[in-house]
Formats: C-alpha cells, structure tokens, sequence
C-alpha cells in the first residue's frame, strides 16, 4: 500500500495513502481534536509535539526496527539504541506523558516501539522510568483496547 515499500501508510477515505508514521498520527489526532492528542497548531507545545514525534521516529523506530531482521548484527543496533533509551528514560523519569499536558499520540508512538522490546529481544529493564511508562500506558483502557484488537493482549484465563 505504501508506494515507499514499508510501513506505515494510512489510506485515506477519498483513496489516497498518507505514509510516515508522524504525519499520520497528527492526522490522526487533528481529526478528533476532543481527544487532546494533539496540542493546538501555532503553539509551541504542538512544535514540542513535533520534535518528540521525530525523534521517535528517526532515532528510535528506524534504529529499534532493524532488530526484526532475524540477520541483523544487533551489536551496533544495540549501540545505537542504548543512549537513545537512556535519554528517554531521563526525560520521563518522575513524568507521566512525554508532553506537559498529558497524554499525545507521541505517547501512543513511543510505547509502540516500547512493546517491541519482546519481539526484539532488548532488555529494558536497565530503564526502569521507560518500563513503568510503559504500564501506565498499557493500562489506558483505548490502549488495551486496541492491543485486543491486534491480538497482541493475552486475556487472563478464567
């Protein structure tokens, strides 16, 4: 679907595809502003938004993402990722949303690529900020919900 060749690409409802995953979550937001996933365009909270959703994407997404590749060398993956993790646990530590306002679609991103820690076998237990983070984010009930709906929520037996 992504004429680039990779993920993520979104098709619109007039059949366009709108590809790269910080344009898509802004649009994702920007089309139910009651959510507040979003901060408001022109404020510098939303360039905030922004940088955080660059970040994510070219210096975590891009490097964490070639741990799927089962040839991959995961040395300097790891390497690499190490100091991008530890920056992230410095900024959460004794914050609950990487945004001052609460709760953003950068959010939603970052524990995407945080749920790949299992898949990809990286250990994230030297961040303890990034893995309580991580809970309270799996907690949210939107967000349990849509990990339900992608299978990727083991139901507790009865």
């Amino acid at each position: 679907m992504n004429p680039k060749g990779y993920v993520p690409a979104l098709r619109l409802d007039d059949g366009s595809v709108l590809t790269e995953g910080p344009a898509i979550v802004q649009y994702l937001a920007d089309r139910k502003p009651a959510a507040a996933l979003a901060p408001h365009a022109g404020t510098i909270e939303r360039y905030r938004l922004q940088e955080w959703l660059a970040f994510l994407n070219s210096e975590i997404h891009k490097t964490w993402g070639a741990l799927f590749n089962p040839t991959a060398d995961r040395g300097p993956v790891i390497e690499k990722l190490t100091p991008r993790l530890s920056y992230l646990e410095s900024e959460l530590k004794g914050r609950p949303t990487l945004l001052p306002s609460g709760f953003s679609v950068a959010d939603a991103y970052l524990f995407t690529l945080l749920n790949w820690a299992g898949f990809t076998r990286v250990d994230l237990a030297p961040y303890p900020a990034l893995v309580k983070y991580a809970e309270r984010i799996r907690a949210r009930p939107k967000v349990q919900e849509a990990l339900r709906a992608e299978g990727l929520l083991q139901e507790k037996a009865a």
